[in-house]
C-alpha cells in the first residue's frame, strides 16, 4: 500500500512516530470504523478520524442540524441548518481529507438494524445519548466481536471506555436509569464535547494502529469543573444478558 505524496505530507506527523509510523498509517487507511450518532462526542471524533486519515468513515444518525447543536457540534456551520446530519457531515470531512471515504447513513440504529449499520466495521464509536441506542450498538458489537468505544457526557463531566467482549457496557450499566439525563434537560459546556470527542478518537486510532494500551475494561472519568481525571476498571458481571454465560 503505497501513499501519494500529498497523503506523505498530510501524514507527516504521523509517519515519524515511533508507535504509529507508516505500518500504523496503512492500517488507518485500511480500517472502516462507524460512528453512531454525529452529536457531541461523534462530532469532533469523526473530524480527528478523518484527519487521520481513517480509509472509511460510516456515518450513522437520522437528525438534523440544530441551532442549539452548534455550541458544541463543531462539524457543522450555521448554513447547515435543517440538512440531515450524515449529508453535512460527509461535506465538513471531505473538505477536511478528500483521501477519506464517507458512507452516510440517514437512519436511527435499533436492535433490529444494528448488526446491519455496523457490519464491516473494524471499531464502533457511539456518542449517543439513550441507553436504548447504547445497548444496541453494544449488544450488535459483542455479537459481531467489534470493539466499541463509547463516550458520554453532561454539565462539566464526561466519560470514555473501551469495550471488546467481556466487560461489555451492559457490565457497566445493566440497566438504564428511569430518569436518564440528557445534555437538553441538564446542559452541559461546549467544549466539554471535543474533550471526549477527541479521546473517543484516540482511542479509536489507538485500537486499529495497535499503539499503546487501549481503555480497554476501564472507563475514564474526566471532570472538566476540577481539572481532574481518573480511570475506574470495569468489572465483568457475571449476570450480564450480553456478554455473560446466559447471554444470546
Amino acid at each position: 500500500m503505497i501513499f501519494s505524496d500529498d497523503e506523505i505530507e498530510r501524514y507527516a506527523r504521523h509517519l515519524v512516530l515511533a508507535e504509529l509510523g507508516g505500518p500504523g498509517q496503512q492500517r488507518l487507511r485500511a480500517a472502516r470504523v462507524g460512528l453512531i450518532g454525529l452529536g457531541g462526542v461523534g462530532s469532533p471524533a469523526a473530524l480527528y478520524l478523518a484527519a487521520a486519515g481513517v480509509g472509511t468513515l460510516r456515518l450513522i444518525d437520522d437528525d438534523t442540524v440544530a441551532l442549539s447543536n452548534l455550541q458544541r457540534q463543531i462539524g457543522f456551520a450555521t448554513s447547515d441548518i435543517g440538512r440531515a446530519k450524515v449529508e453535512a457531515g460527509a461535506e465538513a470531512l471531505t473538505a477536511l481529507n478528500p483521501h477519506v471515504r464517507i458512507e452516510p447513513v440517514a437512519e436511527r440504529l435499533t436492535p433490529d438494524s444494528a448488526a446491519r449499520l455496523i457490519a464491516g466495521c473494524d471499531v464502533v464509536v457511539d456518542g449517543t445519548d439513550d441507553f436504548g441506542t447504547r445497548f444496541a450498538v453494544n449488544a450488535a458489537c459483542v455479537a459481531a466481536r467489534i470493539p466499541l468505544v463509547s463516550g458520554a457526557l453532561g454539565r462539566w463531566s464526561g466519560q470514555l471506555g473501551v469495550f471488546a467482549g467481556r466487560p461489555c457496557y451492559r457490565c457497566l450499566v445493566p440497566a438504564a436509569p428511569p430518569e436518564a439525563e440528557t445534555c437538553a434537560r441538564v446542559g452541559v459546556v461546549g467544549a466539554l464535547a471535543g474533550v471526549v470527542g477527541s479521546m473517543a478518537a484516540l482511542e479509536t486510532i489507538k485500537l486499529i494502529a495497535g499503539a499503546g494500551t487501549p481503555l480497554t475494561g476501564r472507563l475514564l472519568l474526566y471532570d472538566g469543573l476540577a481539572g481532574t481525571a481518573r480511570t475506574v476498571a470495569v468489572v465483568p458481571d457475571p449476570e450480564c444478558p450480553v456478554c455473560g454465560p446466559g447471554g444470546p
